[in-house]
């Protein structure tokens, strides 16, 4: 078992900023952050490989988001700049535990535990 604590949400202005962070219980192959808004599916936002710092970050978000991981934590951030208000949503922290994976996966599927979400909400 994995748990994941995620912290940082809140309200920002649009062009505004704000910083996730997701602790984990022990490192696995990669984590990352989902998000989900009302009425809408679950989508990848950004993810990154402990063992290399390899990132995958969603079309929607590169050049705003980073992501970033530190180690000696076991914790993973999401720097989120230039906020728009369609980036309001629950954002998920979730871990991938499948070491035989060759890439950084964007289904949600192939992420076996989850934290319990944060809200960011973003004014226009």
């Amino acid at each position: 078992q994995v748990q994941l604590v995620e912290s940082g949400g809140g309200l920002v202005q649009a062009g505004g900023s704000l910083r996730l962070a997701c602790a984990a219980s022990r490192r696995t192959f990669a984590m990352g952050w989902f998000r989900q808004a009302p009425g809408k599916e679950r989508e990848f936002v950004a993810a990154v490989r402990w063992s290399s710092g390899r990132t995958n970050i969603a079309d929607s978000v590169k050049g705003r988001f980073t992501i970033s991981r530190d180690n000696a934590k076991n914790t993973i951030y999401l720097q989120m700049n230039s906020l728009k208000p369609e980036d309001t949503a629950v954002y998920y922290c979730a871990a991938d535990n499948s070491p035989l994976r060759l890439i950084i996966s964007t289904h949600s599927g192939d992420y076996d535990y989850w934290g319990q979400g944060t809200q960011v909400t973003v004014s226009s």
